[in-house]
């Protein structure tokens, strides 16, 4: 059966000579697998670029429950990039969020509200001037879609040790939006970004060392 749907690619991988199996998480059925044939092939080189990770798309999707991979009828970018891949702290933040997401974002049953969270989370990434604190921004409001949001600065410090000025900028982070103006140094920003990751870590056993971290701490300190 067909079905409309938004998503957002998550990761991609090669099969046989010309295909790929993309992973994308639609706001109807959650994470799902489809398989493009001929995307890599000398005459269809471009389309790729619709598959590459964080593309937000409109699709039209057969599905079939209990079925591992799917197929796509309908493709088309639902909002094209124009900051992101060219703005240095755009990217790092995206290469973050990206591995951020392709490690906690499973089979979610709430997927309609996390999917338009992320699609306007990135769009907000690519159109605001001011990035500086959007992944700390970020990872609070996305453990709320995970399950185990903090609503105060104690949930997320939990018993480990953080400075005091660190435990008093968390108090403004968590009931920030991506426009509040915090006044973080970059010391601090750094501090509270591994405060955030370890918390993240207490909830999320599969989450691991993250590469992305410390592309991110040097971009934007």
């Amino acid at each position: 059966m067909l079905h409309k749907t938004r998503g957002i690619v998550f990761r991609y991988t090669k099969y046989g000579d010309t295909s790929i199996i993309v992973n994308i998480f639609t706001e109807v059925f959650g994470m799902q697998s489809y398989i493009v044939n001929g995307v890599r092939s000398q005459t269809a080189r471009s389309r790729i670029a619709l598959y590459q990770p964080l593309t937000l798309l409109d699709l039209v999707v057969y599905h079939r429950e209990n079925a591992n991979i799917l197929r796509i009828k309908e493709i088309k970018c639902l909002y094209p990039y124009h900051n992101i891949p060219t703005d240095i702290r755009k990217s790092a933040l995206a290469m973050f969020i990206n591995e951020v997401i392709n490690r906690t974002v499973k089979e979610e049953s709430h997927a309609q509200e996390l999917c338009e969270f992320l699609i306007q989370s990135l769009i907000t990434l690519d159109k605001q001037s001011k990035v500086e604190n959007f992944h700390l921004i970020f990872l609070i409001k996305l453990s709320r879609y995970l399950g185990f949001g903090a609503q105060t600065k104690n949930e997320v410090v939990g018993g480990r040790l953080a400075s005091l000025e660190a435990e008093a900028m968390l108090e403004h982070v968590v009931n920030a939006e991506y426009d509040t103006t915090l006044p973080i140094t970059n010391t601090l920003r750094r501090e509270l970004l591994e405060v955030l990751m370890n918390f993240y870590s207490d909830h999320i056993d599969t989450l691991g060392e993250m590469k992305s971290v410390q592309v991110l701490r040097e971009i934007m300190s």
